[in-house]
């Protein structure tokens, strides 16, 4: 009981957080959770953050490994469901761009879609508008 209640009072924290960006205009836009001002669940945050970073720094496979452990980490989270779909669709953006530099086109074009589905975001949107300008579709 006891915790079940702290996971679900520093989930809430995390999906109070903001995502931002961190990308050049021209480039692909990976979103990574703040944690500045609220406490968030480790797992899920070094999940969502690390697959970022892996991205930027080109270990493709691994990035795809630990965004995919970030969504189902968001599968099972409790919170506002707007938050959580928005995290949702942020970590499957990032996928999709870690999917799409190692080359697998399909891949990253699908979480690119579905990510663009789930959220109104313009990082996602921007990220899918990229991905189908650089392989001319």
């Amino acid at each position: 009981m006891k915790l079940t209640l702290i996971k679900t009072i520093a989930l809430s924290s995390l999906l109070t957080c903001s995502a931002a960006a961190m990308a050049e205009q021209s480039d692909y836009k990976l979103m990574v959770i703040e944690t500045a001002t609220a406490t968030a669940p480790q797992p899920l945050e070094q999940s969502f953050n690390s697959c970022a970073l892996n991205v930027k720094s080109k270990n493709y496979a691994e990035a795809e490994a630990i965004c995919t452990k970030a969504i189902a980490l968001l599968k099972d989270a409790d919170g506002p469901k707007f938050k959580v779909r928005q995290l949702t669709s942020f970590a499957l953006s990032n996928r999709g761009v870690a999917r799409l530099k190692a080359n697998n086109d399909t891949a990253g074009l699908a979480d690119l879609y579905e990510a663009n589905q789930m959220s109104t975001s313009t990082m996602v949107s921007h990220n899918l508008t990229r991905a189908k300008e650089e392989l001319s579709l």
